[in-house]
């Protein structure tokens, strides 16, 4: 299981305190593969991209009109986290939903 979030952030640090068999991919540092962000994409429409972020807080009108995948290429940090990937599953965000499907809840 592999955690994609950002080291400093807490809710990622709940959900890996919560999976100790999960492994954290900073985006930060690391990125997220592209396939994966394309499947994420198409699983969580919208969702995926965090509009209450510092981050998309500090693009201008013209730089939120980028298609999703260029946004988060260029800003990781603009992901909802965490992104949770299991062998045949993905999680976002760690609400009470993905606890209990994940069994941590």
């Amino acid at each position: 299981m592999r955690l994609y979030g950002l080291k400093t952030c807490d809710t990622c640090r709940k959900a890996l305190k919560a999976l100790p068999q999960a492994s954290l991919v900073d985006v930060r540092a690391d990125g997220v593969p592209d396939e994966l962000l394309a499947k994420a994409l198409a699983t969580f429409g919208d969702a995926l991209i965090n509009t209450r972020s510092t981050t998309w807080r500090g693009l201008d009108e013209v730089a939120r009109q980028a298609p999703p995948l260029e946004l988060l290429k260029a800003h990781p940090s603009l992901m909802k986290r965490p992104l949770i990937v299991t062998e045949n599953e993905l999680f976002l965000g760690w609400g009470k939903e993905t606890q209990a499907a994940l069994g941590s809840g």
